[in-house]
Protein backbone atom coordinates (compact mmCIF):
# COMPACT_ATOMS: atom_id res chain seq x y z
CA UNK A 1 0.00 0.00 0.00
CA UNK A 2 1.32 3.10 -1.12
CA UNK A 3 2.25 5.14 2.25
CA UNK A 4 -0.35 8.31 3.22
CA UNK A 5 1.08 11.20 3.33
CA UNK A 6 2.05 11.79 6.76
CA UNK A 7 5.82 13.19 5.74
CA UNK A 8 5.00 16.56 4.34
CA UNK A 9 7.99 18.89 2.65
CA UNK A 10 8.36 22.87 4.03
CA UNK A 11 8.53 23.50 0.69
CA UNK A 12 6.90 22.81 -2.97
CA UNK A 13 9.85 21.34 -4.09
CA UNK A 14 8.84 18.35 -2.28
CA UNK A 15 12.60 17.68 -1.56
CA UNK A 16 12.80 19.17 2.18
CA UNK A 17 11.99 16.28 4.80
CA UNK A 18 8.55 16.91 7.25
CA UNK A 19 9.17 18.98 10.59
CA UNK A 20 7.19 18.99 13.58
CA UNK A 21 5.32 22.35 12.03
CA UNK A 22 3.90 20.85 9.59
CA UNK A 23 2.58 17.43 11.60
CA UNK A 24 0.98 19.63 13.90
CA UNK A 25 -0.54 21.64 11.16
CA UNK A 26 -2.38 18.05 10.13
CA UNK A 27 -3.35 17.70 13.70
CA UNK A 28 -4.60 20.99 14.51
CA UNK A 29 -7.06 21.25 11.56
CA UNK A 30 -10.40 22.69 12.59
CA UNK A 31 -13.79 21.89 10.81
CA UNK A 32 -13.58 24.93 8.62
CA UNK A 33 -10.03 24.54 7.66
CA UNK A 34 -11.05 20.41 6.90
CA UNK A 35 -14.57 22.13 4.98
CA UNK A 36 -11.78 24.51 2.54
CA UNK A 37 -9.46 21.70 2.19
CA UNK A 38 -12.94 19.29 1.16
CA UNK A 39 -13.68 21.96 -1.32
CA UNK A 40 -10.37 22.41 -2.89
CA UNK A 41 -10.16 18.96 -3.50
CA UNK A 42 -13.61 18.87 -5.38
CA UNK A 43 -12.55 21.65 -7.21
CA UNK A 44 -8.93 19.61 -8.26
CA UNK A 45 -10.86 16.56 -8.82
CA UNK A 46 -13.51 18.43 -11.31
CA UNK A 47 -10.53 19.97 -13.47
CA UNK A 48 -9.01 16.80 -14.10
CA UNK A 49 -12.59 15.36 -14.90
CA UNK A 50 -13.02 17.93 -17.15
CA UNK A 51 -9.72 17.85 -18.88
CA UNK A 52 -8.98 13.84 -19.23
CA UNK A 53 -13.56 12.78 -18.95
CA UNK A 54 -12.67 10.30 -16.53
CA UNK A 55 -15.46 9.27 -13.66
CA UNK A 56 -15.88 8.17 -10.91
CA UNK A 57 -15.05 5.07 -11.76
CA UNK A 58 -11.59 5.76 -12.37
CA UNK A 59 -11.45 7.03 -9.34
CA UNK A 60 -12.71 3.88 -7.41
CA UNK A 61 -10.40 1.73 -9.93
CA UNK A 62 -7.49 4.03 -8.97
CA UNK A 63 -8.50 3.91 -5.02
CA UNK A 64 -8.28 -0.10 -4.99
CA UNK A 65 -5.41 0.06 -6.68
CA UNK A 66 -3.56 2.13 -3.83
CA UNK A 67 -5.48 0.04 -1.51
CA UNK A 68 -7.84 2.75 -0.13
CA UNK A 69 -10.90 0.97 -0.95
CA UNK A 70 -11.87 1.01 2.62
CA UNK A 71 -11.91 4.58 2.47
CA UNK A 72 -13.28 5.07 -1.40
CA UNK A 73 -15.25 2.11 -1.59
CA UNK A 74 -18.29 2.69 -3.96
CA UNK A 75 -20.13 5.35 -5.88
CA UNK A 76 -22.49 6.10 -3.50
CA UNK A 77 -20.33 7.12 -0.46
CA UNK A 78 -17.47 9.35 -3.35
CA UNK A 79 -20.18 10.90 -4.10
CA UNK A 80 -21.59 11.90 -0.66
CA UNK A 81 -17.92 12.71 0.31
CA UNK A 82 -18.06 15.11 -3.17
CA UNK A 83 -21.32 16.18 -1.78
CA UNK A 84 -19.90 17.30 1.15
CA UNK A 85 -18.09 20.32 -0.55
CA UNK A 86 -19.38 23.94 1.19
CA UNK A 87 -19.40 25.00 -2.89
CA UNK A 88 -21.97 22.30 -3.76
CA UNK A 89 -25.80 22.65 -4.80
CA UNK A 90 -27.03 21.06 -1.80
CA UNK A 91 -24.23 20.09 0.15
CA UNK A 92 -24.71 17.25 2.23
CA UNK A 93 -23.79 17.05 6.16
CA UNK A 94 -20.70 14.36 5.69
CA UNK A 95 -17.71 15.74 7.18
CA UNK A 96 -14.57 15.27 5.78
CA UNK A 97 -11.63 13.38 7.89
CA UNK A 98 -7.91 13.73 7.65
CA UNK A 99 -7.59 10.20 6.67
CA UNK A 100 -10.25 11.10 3.58
CA UNK A 101 -8.77 13.93 2.35
CA UNK A 102 -4.88 11.91 2.26
CA UNK A 103 -6.81 9.61 0.25
CA UNK A 104 -8.39 11.66 -1.85
CA UNK A 105 -4.97 13.45 -2.51
CA UNK A 106 -3.34 10.15 -3.47
CA UNK A 107 -6.25 9.15 -5.94
CA UNK A 108 -5.97 12.68 -7.40
CA UNK A 109 -2.16 12.32 -8.22
CA UNK A 110 -1.91 9.12 -9.12
CA UNK A 111 -4.68 9.80 -11.65
CA UNK A 112 -2.55 13.08 -13.09
CA UNK A 113 -0.01 11.41 -12.97
CA UNK A 114 -1.70 8.67 -15.50
CA UNK A 115 -2.35 11.34 -17.90
CA UNK A 116 0.66 13.59 -17.29
CA UNK A 117 1.18 13.61 -21.13
CA UNK A 118 -2.58 15.43 -21.84
CA UNK A 119 -2.06 17.93 -18.53
CA UNK A 120 1.18 19.14 -20.16
CA UNK A 121 -0.16 19.92 -23.94
CA UNK A 122 -2.71 21.57 -22.69
CA UNK A 123 -0.36 23.98 -20.17
CA UNK A 124 2.02 23.99 -22.72
CA UNK A 125 -0.99 24.77 -24.98
CA UNK A 126 -2.04 27.66 -22.43
CA UNK A 127 1.36 29.19 -22.57
CA UNK A 128 1.82 29.33 -26.11
CA UNK A 129 -1.83 31.27 -26.10
CA UNK A 130 -0.88 33.56 -23.91
CA UNK A 131 2.41 34.37 -25.44
CA UNK A 132 1.24 35.18 -28.54
CA UNK A 133 -1.89 37.04 -27.47
CA UNK A 134 -4.44 34.92 -28.92
CA UNK A 135 -7.73 33.38 -26.70
CA UNK A 136 -6.79 30.43 -25.21
CA UNK A 137 -10.56 28.76 -25.64
CA UNK A 138 -9.55 28.37 -29.58
CA UNK A 139 -7.26 26.18 -29.25
CA UNK A 140 -9.20 22.82 -29.55
CA UNK A 141 -7.46 21.14 -26.25
CA UNK A 142 -8.65 24.42 -23.98
CA UNK A 143 -11.88 25.00 -25.45
CA UNK A 144 -12.93 21.70 -24.40
CA UNK A 145 -11.63 21.79 -21.25
CA UNK A 146 -13.44 25.25 -20.51
CA UNK A 147 -16.60 23.89 -21.91
CA UNK A 148 -16.10 21.07 -20.12
CA UNK A 149 -15.19 22.53 -17.11
CA UNK A 150 -17.96 25.27 -16.95
CA UNK A 151 -20.53 22.46 -17.72
CA UNK A 152 -19.37 20.45 -14.46
CA UNK A 153 -19.09 23.87 -12.33
CA UNK A 154 -22.93 25.08 -13.79
CA UNK A 155 -24.07 21.20 -12.91
CA UNK A 156 -22.23 20.85 -9.29
CA UNK A 157 -21.81 24.34 -7.86
CA UNK A 158 -23.69 26.68 -5.59
CA UNK A 159 -23.89 30.23 -7.88
CA UNK A 160 -23.22 31.74 -4.51
CA UNK A 161 -19.81 30.16 -4.54
CA UNK A 162 -18.68 31.84 -7.42
CA UNK A 163 -21.21 34.69 -8.45
CA UNK A 164 -20.78 38.35 -6.60
CA UNK A 165 -24.71 39.03 -5.58
CA UNK A 166 -25.79 42.07 -7.47
CA UNK A 167 -26.90 45.37 -5.74
CA UNK A 168 -30.00 45.60 -4.75
CA UNK A 169 -31.61 48.43 -6.73
CA UNK A 170 -32.52 51.77 -5.58
CA UNK A 171 -35.08 54.63 -6.64
CA UNK A 172 -32.80 56.09 -9.13
CA UNK A 173 -31.91 52.69 -10.70
CA UNK A 174 -33.29 52.04 -14.01
CA UNK A 175 -33.91 49.09 -15.17
CA UNK A 176 -31.63 49.25 -17.77
CA UNK A 177 -29.22 49.83 -15.49
CA UNK A 178 -30.14 47.38 -13.08
CA UNK A 179 -29.91 44.89 -16.55
CA UNK A 180 -26.72 46.12 -17.31
CA UNK A 181 -25.62 45.75 -13.38
CA UNK A 182 -26.61 41.98 -13.73
CA UNK A 183 -24.66 41.66 -17.14
CA UNK A 184 -21.59 42.91 -15.89
CA UNK A 185 -22.09 40.85 -12.56
CA UNK A 186 -22.05 37.57 -14.89
CA UNK A 187 -19.04 38.81 -17.01
CA UNK A 188 -17.47 39.16 -13.99
CA UNK A 189 -18.02 35.60 -13.03
CA UNK A 190 -17.38 33.82 -16.16
CA UNK A 191 -14.01 35.70 -16.10
CA UNK A 192 -13.50 34.07 -12.56
CA UNK A 193 -14.50 31.01 -13.75
CA UNK A 194 -12.28 30.87 -16.53
CA UNK A 195 -9.33 32.30 -14.24
CA UNK A 196 -9.83 29.09 -11.78
CA UNK A 197 -10.29 26.59 -14.55
CA UNK A 198 -6.60 27.59 -15.58
CA UNK A 199 -5.18 27.93 -12.29
CA UNK A 200 -6.43 24.76 -11.71
CA UNK A 201 -4.75 23.14 -15.31
CA UNK A 202 -1.62 24.45 -14.19
CA UNK A 203 -1.54 23.14 -10.80
CA UNK A 204 -2.71 19.74 -12.22
CA UNK A 205 1.33 19.72 -14.27
CA UNK A 206 2.86 19.84 -10.59
CA UNK A 207 0.88 17.29 -9.38
CA UNK A 208 1.38 14.89 -11.90
CA UNK A 209 4.95 15.84 -11.42
CA UNK A 210 6.91 13.16 -8.91
CA UNK A 211 5.69 13.90 -5.30
CA UNK A 212 2.88 15.15 -6.40
CA UNK A 213 1.02 13.97 -3.83
CA UNK A 214 3.19 16.44 -1.23
CA UNK A 215 2.82 19.35 -3.15
CA UNK A 216 -1.07 19.74 -3.58
CA UNK A 217 -1.28 18.82 0.32
CA UNK A 218 1.00 21.17 1.12
CA UNK A 219 -0.86 23.64 -1.17
CA UNK A 220 -3.97 22.74 1.09
CA UNK A 221 -2.59 23.20 3.92
CA UNK A 222 -1.10 26.77 2.65
CA UNK A 223 -4.57 27.41 1.78
CA UNK A 224 -6.46 26.53 4.72
CA UNK A 225 -4.30 28.29 7.37
CA UNK A 226 -4.41 31.77 5.59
Amino acid sequence: MDALPNNLPTNPSGNAPADDATKNQVASLTAAQLRDIKAQLDLVLMALEALTHIGSESVLETAKTLQLENILSDRVGLWRLRQSSPLRKGQGRKKLDVEEARALVLVICRLSAAHHEKVRQAVATLEQSTQQGEPPHRAAILGDYLDNFSNLYSDRMSEEALLPHPAAPTQNTTIQNTVAQNTATQSTANQTLTQLSFRLLIDLLFYSAPNGERQLWLALLDRAVQ
